[in-house]
């Protein structure tokens, strides 16, 4: 009999189930089978080993819970079987959910701050309490959130191992608790409680304008001690004016600045009463995701003394969180210093891009033979660390990376290296860049939740990461502090405050990512309630429209395009007009679609989008097809969002796209709203040829182009580090911003062949599309349903595809050459195919020869060599303007001060080179 088995359940998108915040936990199983005709038909769910519900359906995502709601800090365990018509599996392995707090009326804890200590300009303070403990405790739970963020202590074990908890949410609306089994760090009779608060996000500096105390000005604590004895009994320990608070040797901290640490032993000061302060407990819930964590740690690579004499660390890889440094031999009284940067300029670090963040640790040493130097209440970007203090043979050197523990899901790697740099260099900033929040860049000051960023990257991040509960929490927080009017914040926590904010492409962030959240998870229940966001800010941008159209006002437009001055990254060549308008149709259409999925009125949104695509090519789209201001991004917008209502029309915008790369010479001339969505126009014209080589392009500005400057993360810019190795004159240079990464969603459909077809990737397609370029390419994605991957391989005139389809779902498989596509279940497929062979196309005009690219460098090398252009970057320019030209002609319609002979000699080697190939 074929063997069926069943995994432990998920609660929520909870990797753990410790204080879930909902009294009815949505569950999801994986299965595995042998049996390829094996489909679920029924299932089975038991609770606590005495309640069971069968359930006649073949879904094992998010399934509603089927029992009695759970009451706070009821304990749940779970398990299920599966049923194929009447064979029934083995039941899984049981897996257990406890519920936290869920009102107000659950804690009895209330917050407290200390009364005269712990202000502004103050050490961290210490919060304390001593208490007995009976000896019959047969479990024990420590729930904490603070205004701040904390360092928890019991008995002097550290308890868990979030980093900056309890993170950072909209904090006048919701704020996060932590829930911790701490049963084994007590002990019969006096125990104590300690923690440190730190400034964060709460208090500390947030932005670029110096601004602190954006929340508040005083820290406080919330802390409730649940000890469950024997006798089923409950003793409730919580924050009150029996608290007392001490400062720290944590002279000093913040997120942008650093930490002040004095690490030397000193007579207990006095001690502190706390207040009991008013907060509303209302704010409070559970995680939905994971929290911050040291998720890996770096040695040094490299130890040296920097021109000036100053002694440099190199990681290898920039990364997110500290410097921790084993300091041997100390002298009492003796300072350290480590200052972060991300790249190194003239042989020293490179602050210039830190703005006003001074990134620096600074330590106060007692005599030591060995001792661990390392900060608790802040985060750093930097792949290099200076560091004062110790000689370079006095300390060992490990860079700490901090995160969010997002669980891996997503894998791709091919044949050509600088690509796969280019995909580890979107996952190293993904991992730096999703701390707590989606944040734009880690090491400025800056560090904010750009709505923009995360809107045209969700895509990617939903494939790398398991980012469901990460970005409900951020969506929640978006909805909170979602103008009444419906405008949404540039940044979500709003901290910017700006009175009017609307942005095209920014405020659609709020329709964008509940539908690629749903798409990627299968989760209807976050669109219904993310809805009223949704269609508020859809319902603002349409009562802005004049003639249908999204005209005038403020716009980050196609943000950093690479033609943008150094000063002004607004100047795009995309009019901010016709950018605005596209995402308002985008936006109404998937605000129609989610009202399909959850039941509502939706048939308003439909017709809003049919009306603004209408206005958009009456306004802005020629009846040949161009679309105002004749950029690369306005054309990708226009055919990837439909805005082209005649075939003729979409025909021609696709040439007229092609045209325009090939005239770039390749290099990308999109900025954040154009680059999502440049590779996928390609593919969709008919040319997903062209979309590789701009993919492949390693002249700035491109992709690669960073990867050859030795980059280990995106940058912001596409010049973020100029030829010459010197930093971009900009105000506005990261090395770690993860938005132009988006482009990686494409490699995982197109270039490996793998991508969703239904929410949750229910359905499947595989559909790789080849390239010479390449010999091979894989993507591996673990969907909720399970692993699922695609693999092509070329060889010996054969092209090898191989799919890994998980049980549950099934696949539409398009080979390339093949005229039908094939429908296949879960199991392992494989087909083998001779290799479509290349289309033949004769190269009669300046067209065909750029589209050839061997053929295009070995006339560009002539054509240089013979003076008719001064590089590659200016041949592109002077071939852009005569592509429909016979080929022969070039070198005579590159003529300018060019001498005759040369001119001559220029066109007997172009003639040679193309009889070689007739």
């Amino acid at each position: 009999m074929p063997l069926v088995t069943v995994s432990p359940v998920r609660f929520e998108h909870r990797d753990t189930a410790l204080g879930i915040g909902t009294a009815t936990p949505r569950l999801s199983w994986q299965v595995t089978t042998d049996d390829p005709r094996w489909a679920q038909t029924a299932c089975e769910i038991e609770l606590d080993g005495t309640e069971v519900r069968r359930l006649d359906t073949a879904e094992q995502v998010l399934v509603a819970w089927p029992f009695e709601p759970l009451a706070a800090r009821a304990r749940a365990t779970v398990r299920v079987r599966v049923a194929a018509g009447e064979r029934w599996s083995e039941w899984s392995e049981p897996a257990t959910a406890e519920v936290g707090p869920l009102a107000p009326e659950d804690w009895t804890a209330r917050f407290v701050s200390p009364a005269t200590i712990g202000r502004i300009g103050d050490p961290a303070p210490v919060l304390a309490r001593t208490l007995t403990v009976r000896p019959d405790v047969v479990s024990a739970r420590l729930h904490l959130t603070a205004h701040g963020v904390y360092t928890a202590h019991l008995n002097g074990v550290r308890v868990g191992d979030e980093i900056l908890a309890p993170g950072w949410t909209a904090y006048a609306d919701r704020l996060r608790f932590q829930t911790h089994d701490v049963t084994a760090l007590l002990r019969e009779g006096e125990n104590t409680i300690e923690v440190l608060l730190g400034n964060g996000w709460y208090r500390g500096r947030l932005g670029w304008g110096g601004r602190r105390g954006l929340y508040g000005d005083r820290l406080a604590l919330l802390a409730q001690l649940e000890l469950v004895h024997a006798d089923g009994s409950v003793e409730a320990v919580g924050t009150d004016d029996a608290w007392t608070a001490r400062p720290s040797g944590v002279l000093a901290d913040d997120l942008y600045d650093g930490q002040h640490t004095d690490l030397r032993p000193r007579e207990p000061g006095p001690v502190d009463a706390v207040e009991v302060v008013d907060a509303d407990l209302g704010r409070l819930v559970a995680p939905d995701g994971p929290p911050v964590r040291i998720t890996d740690t770096l040695p040094a690579v490299k130890v040296w003394t920097s021109p000036a004499g100053k002694t440099l660390v190199d990681f290898g890889q920039n990364v997110v969180g500290w410097v921790r440094l084993t300091a041997r031999g100390t002298g009492d009284g003796a300072e350290v210093t480590v200052r972060h940067a991300e790249v190194l300029e003239h042989g020293e670090l490179g602050t210039r891009p830190l703005r006003t963040a001074e990134a620096t640790d600074r330590y106060l040493l007692p005599a030591a033979e060995e001792l661990v130097l390392e900060p608790e209440l802040t985060f750093h970007g930097f792949r290099y660390a200076e560091v004062t203090g110790l000689a370079a043979d006095a300390f060992d050197a490990e860079a700490v990376v901090v995160g969010t523990d997002l669980r891996r899901t997503g894998w791709f790697e091919c044949s050509e290296p600088d690509v796969n740099q280019l995909h580890e260099n979107v996952v190293w900033g993904m991992r730096g860049n999703f701390l707590d929040v989606p944040t734009d860049c880690p090491q400025r000051d800056e560090r904010l939740g750009w709505t923009g960023d995360i809107q045209v990257f969700s895509p990617t991040a939903s494939f790398l990461f398991d980012t469901a509960g990460f970005l409900t929490s951020w969506l929640a927080d978006l909805a909170a502090d979602q103008h009444p009017d419906g405008s949404v914040p540039f940044v979500i926590p709003d901290v910017l405050r700006d009175a009017e904010p609307r942005a095209a492409a920014w405020g659609d962030a709020a329709c964008v990512v509940p539908w690629v959240l749903y798409r990627r998870y299968g989760d209807a229940e976050l669109l219904r309630r993310q809805f009223p966001s949704m269609r508020a800010w859809v319902d603002r941008i349409a009562s802005l429209t004049t003639d249908g159209v999204w005209a005038g006002g403020f716009q980050f437009g196609d943000w950093l395009d690479p033609a943008a001055p150094p000063d002004n990254p607004f100047a795009a060549r995309a009019d901010h007009d016709v950018v605005a308008t596209a995402h308002l149709a985008r936006s109404a259409e998937i605000v129609a679609e989610a009202a399909a999925v959850i039941g509502a009125d939706g048939a308003p949104y439909a017709d809003l989008a049919a009306r603004t695509r209408e206005a958009f090519a009456r306004h802005y789209v020629t009846g040949a097809g161009r679309v105002l201001s004749d950029a690369p991004t306005v054309y990708a917008l226009a055919i990837e969002w439909a805005l082209l209502p005649t075939p003729e029309q979409r025909a021609a915008a696709g040439l007229r796209l092609a045209d325009l790369v090939r005239a770039g010479g390749f290099r990308v001339a999109t900025g954040f709203v154009g680059t999502p969505l440049i590779t996928d126009a390609l593919t969709s014209a008919g040319r997903p040829d062209l979309a590789y080589r701009l993919l492949l392009e390693r002249g700035c500005p491109s992709w690669l182009y960073p990867v050859t400057m030795g980059a280990t993360t995106v940058w912001e810019r596409w010049d973020s580090m100029l030829p010459d190795g010197t930093i971009n004159p900009g105000q506005m240079t990261s090395f770690n911003h993860y938005a132009l990464g988006a482009v990686a969603d494409w490699m995982h459909r197109t270039l490996a062949g793998l991508a969703p077809a239904a929410p949750g990737y229910r359905r499947i397609t595989v559909r790789p599309l080849p390239y010479p370029a390449f010999g091979h390419a894989a993507a591996r994605h673990l969907t909720p349903y399970g692993e699922a991957s695609v693999a092509w391989r070329r060889q010996a005139g054969e092209l090898t595809v191989e799919a890994v389809v998980p049980v549950g779902t099934t696949a539409t498989v398009h080979l390339p050459g093949a005229a039908e596509p094939i429908e296949v279940g879960h199991g392992h497929h494989s087909w083998t195919l001779p290799e479509p062979a290349p289309e033949a196309r004769p190269v009669e005009t300046v067209r065909d020869l750029v589209d050839d690219p061997l053929l295009r460098d070995e006339a560009a090398a002539v054509l240089i060599k013979h003076g008719l252009a001064r590089d590659a970057e200016d041949l592109a320019r002077g071939i852009g303007r005569h592509l429909d030209a016979p080929v022969r002609e070039l070198p005579l319609r590159l003529t300018r001060k060019t001498p005759p002979d040369d001119v001559s000699a220029a066109e007997r080697a172009l003639e040679k080179l193309l009889s070689a190939t007739d």
